[in-house]
């Protein structure tokens, strides 16, 4: 789509905008005037009197002409971040209200692009917003259906009540283990078929054990303390559970768990799922763990490459239960290629009766590196997709589950979201805290990214951890600095 724009350059509003409204279609900036083919667009922004200004987009779509507008104006004594936003924002909705009204629907979004669409009602729940005044901002300022600001609002309570609870004299924990059994056709994750990897696995967690050592001694030397912990992947019980045992007992051993409230590992995958390894887990006291069918049909199991069937779903659950009580996560994926409206309603009703204590409901993305984007063969229409979502949320609701964490991902079937949901009492607070970067997290393991949030001025800083088993092996020095840093950015931030 060739963009225009006049009295401004708010380029990434209309960018993000754009790319989400029109899937395929790619920005082009061209020189000169807008000629009126399809597909282009003009937006322009004009400044009036005492400090209010006026957007306007005309696009062209499919040899049809569509016109909106949107207005504001800032208040005296804003500073320059408030203004740029408010004009960046006037200039977003005048061209989606265009968009919309040529594609004749609106997304569940509707003008917010970002992938934590929760950030916004939780900002303006801590400035003193009531629940009312967050609901009519997201519907009518930013064009969001109200179930979706609704289901916004509750997630951003549960953020706040987290958020509470959390010192800075603490961070959170990630540990990654990036090998699975198989590659699943949508995962996109730094992950390497066991397989294939076998002789990296040793090595690997000999590297992770000395790096858990160094973090530990660097957090205990600082003062610092972990609030919670997750193990993920990748699959972890992909290890033996020997080495599961022996990355636990350095976990013990050196790091500050007196205060960490939860620690969750991901065993994701019921093929990996035995008896002696959640044995290891048990008595390293992990609390919950995570088991992810993403479907029940067989044959969408099949087709994503996932080397078991649902019945095998069920044993681990049974096994799981008989160590850990019911408090298991699962995931489902809804517009999962070859499944169908009905075929998700029969996964909902096998996955409530087995009673878990976290049920997160992802949407289907397309990512890079994963082989769906390449191939994008029988996918599920949006259509379909909605009606996936509008189930779950039905049979959740009415099985006593409550959403408490959700998040968006680019080239989301239908720009709909995941959404995770709890029984009462069971809320996993770390998924908060990473999904809504409420707290510092320490990642350690391949693949890993360390986020630095300093909670004054809302920056983040991330440190990339190499991607690759192999490449994680060669970088001691760089895994320590990491590490180093970490523990100085948390120690210097004022209490």
């Amino acid at each position: 789509m060739d963009l225009y724009f006049r009295g401004h350059d708010y380029r990434y509003a209309v960018e993000q905008t754009m790319l989400t409204l029109f899937p395929g279609q790619l920005p082009r900036y061209p020189q000169g005037e807008p000629e009126g083919a399809s597909p282009s667009a003009l937006v322009t922004l004009e400044e009036e009197q005492d400090g209010a200004f006026a957007a306007r987009a005309v696009l062209w779509w499919e040899g049809r002409r569509y016109e909106a507008g949107a207005a504001a104006r800032v208040e005296p004594g804003s500073d320059a971040l408030s203004a740029r936003r408010a004009r960046q924002r006037t200039v977003r909705l005048a061209f989606y209200d265009a968009a919309v009204q040529a594609l004749g629907h609106q997304p569940p979004w509707g003008a917010l692009t970002g992938v934590r669409p929760v950030k916004l009602p939780t900002r303006r729940l801590a400035a003193g917003a009531s629940g009312e005044q967050v609901l009519d901002e997201l519907t009518g300022l930013y064009r969001v259906t109200p179930d979706r600001a609704a289901l916004a609002l509750t997630c951003a309570q549960a953020s706040l009540e987290v958020g509470r609870g959390l010192g800075r004299d603490g961070l959170s924990l990630y540990l990654g283990i990036p090998f699975c059994p198989t590659r699943c056709a949508y995962c996109s994750f730094i992950s390497a078929d066991v397989r294939g990897a076998l002789a990296l696995v040793e090595p690997y967690v000999d590297a992770l054990c000395r790096d858990i050592a160094l973090a530990g001694a660097e957090l205990k030397g600082a003062g610092l303390h972990l609030s919670t912990a997750y193990m993920g992947g990748g699959t972890p019980t992909t290890l033996s559970a020997g080495q599961l045992d022996r990355v636990l007992s350095a976990v013990e051993q050196h790091l500050p768990l007196e205060r960490c409230t939860e620690f969750t590992v991901e065993a994701g995958r019921p093929d990996t799922i035995t008896a002696d390894k959640l044995e290891v887990l048990r008595s390293h006291g992990i609390q919950r763990i995570s088991i992810n069918p993403q479907t029940m049909e067989d044959a969408v199991l099949r087709a994503m490459g996932r080397a078991h069937t649902a019945a095998q779903i069920r044993d681990a659950m049974a096994l799981a239960g008989a160590h850990f009580g019911g408090l298991v996560n699962m995931d489902l994926i809804a517009g999962l290629p070859g499944d169908s409206p009905e075929g998700f309603a029969r996964t909902l009703e096998q996955v409530l009766a087995m009673a878990p204590a976290n049920l997160t409901v992802h949407t289907l993305a397309l990512k890079k590196g994963a082989g769906l984007m390449e191939r994008q063969e029988n996918l599920c229409a949006p259509e379909a997709v909605a009606d996936m979502l509008a189930q779950a949320k039905g049979a959740l609701a009415a099985g006593g589950y409550q959403p408490y964490y959700l998040y968006r991902q680019k080239y989301m079937s239908g720009s709909f979201e995941n959404v995770g949901w709890c029984l009462p009492g069971t809320r996993c607070d770390y998924n908060i805290i990473m999904m809504e970067e409420l707290q510092s997290v320490l990642s350690l393991g391949a693949g890993g990214i360390t986020k630095l949030v300093n909670p004054d001025t809302g920056k983040i800083t991330r440190l990339s951890n190499p991607k690759y088993p192999k490449e994680y092996l060669e970088s001691a020095d760089k895994r320590a600095q990491h590490i180093r840093q970490a523990v100085g950015f948390q120690r210097s931030l004022p209490l």
